[in-house]
């Protein structure tokens, strides 16, 4: 694993997913590798209730009720819809979901305006064609037609950015569980294997590109990702992902609580502040999801470590904080500078501590961008 830039979750969590395996005897839907009660434990880590003979760790922060919701889907006939605003954990739930069910969660359709039909059912090997004509050796199954045939779960990121036809053939994959190969004479159909689903993923913020049909809703059972809000929760996901990059990166660095609770604190005052403008101008840009304040954390850490004394400081963090969420200038640039002065700075001469510091590596980085 440690040659893997990113390992997928299979891989990553093995040992644990084996362990699980070994243990578990309860009933099991199809092919799949783990009960739903497992699956869930796997995701939402173990408690001392439990009575298990080693400690699973939580991989998903979120409400239990949305996991039972997505794992009762995939024993249905029914497609399961992640959907939520970005940065809200739902490609992460979809992966963990299919690393449980089947050991592969690789089987992925990215969709994008320039997604066709061949890349969710199947193109040719156009020298194999020309060589031996079409057969199913010449053909090249899409990751959903591998999942079909192998009874596996497939996977499709960002649904509603692909385009009407696109959607429109995923229809008859959920409702007909088959595909069809015209240009074969023989052989020509393919069945998809008990154990088959769709889990796929919608940006809420998406709502007025492609959106879904009637049709294609009904093949889907929606499951509604919330925005995280209670702080302590927030601040679990932001740990627990810092912990990864810190060992992935073999960095032996300490996060002071404190400046987690900066950055929580300055996130949650940049959200207050963009509920109350009048206008997406008055808005970053940014849409300040848990997943950017890891990406904050993130390069601040990185830059500390290869460029500063090897510890995270909260001018690094308020540089990276302006660096990070600064996407449009002028505009981003003033707003972070208006918070900087209407909010850090009186909070800075109230409370001290790490907040001094924060307000002044702020101002320096927007002086130098602007």
């Amino acid at each position: 694993m440690s040659d893997l830039l990113r390992a997928p979750a299979e891989i990553k969590y093995a040992e644990e997913l084996d362990w699980l395996e070994s243990v578990d005897d309860n009933p099991k839907p199809f092919s799949w590798r783990l009960s739903p009660k497992m699956i869930r434990l796997f995701i939402l880590g173990s408690e001392r209730a439990d009575g298990l003979d080693r400690e699973i760790s939580q991989k998903w922060f979120g409400d239990r009720s949305i996991v039972e919701r997505a794992i009762v889907t995939l024993a249905s006939d029914r497609g399961l819809l992640l959907i939520g605003d970005p940065g809200t954990g739902k490609s992460w739930l979809a992966e963990l979901l299919a690393a449980a069910v089947c050991r592969n969660s690789t089987l992925v359709v990215q969709g994008t305006a320039g997604t066709t039909e061949d890349h969710i059912k199947y193109s040719w090997n156009v020298s194999m064609v020309i060589a031996k004509g079409q057969s199913r050796e010449s053909m090249i199954p899409s990751p959903i037609m591998t999942a079909m045939e192998t009874g596996v779960i497939g996977r499709f990121e960002e649904l509603t950015r692909s385009t009407s036809d696109v959607q429109d053939a995923l229809i008859s994959i959920l409702s007909e569980k088959y595909i069809s190969v015209p240009e074969l004479d023989s052989d020509n159909i393919v069945f998809a294997k008990p154990g088959f689903s769709v889990i796929a993923t919608a940006n809420s913020r998406d709502r007025g590109v492609n959106d879904l049909s009637s049709a294609l809703k009904r093949r889907f059972n929606f499951v509604r990702i919330p925005v995280v809000t209670n702080k302590k929760s927030e601040a679990e996901i932001v740990r627990f992902r810092t912990e990864e990059l810190l060992r992935r990166h073999q960095i032996e660095l300490d996060v002071p609580p404190t400046l987690l609770d900066v950055l929580l604190q300055s996130f949650a005052d940049l959200r207050a502040s963009a509920a109350a403008a009048g206008s997406d101008d008055e808005k970053l840009e940014s849409a300040l999801s848990t997943a950017e304040q890891i990406g904050v954390l993130e390069d601040a850490i990185l830059h500390g470590n290869f460029f500063g004394e090897r510890t995270l400081t909260a001018r690094t963090l308020a540089s990276s904080l302006v660096g990070s969420l600064a996407r449009r200038e002028p505009e981003d640039l003033a707003i972070l500078n208006k918070y900087l002065h209407g909010v850090v700075e009186p909070r800075s001469k109230e409370e001290g501590g790490s907040w001094p510091e924060f307000l002044e590596g702020g101002r320096d980085t927007i002086a130098t961008l602007s």
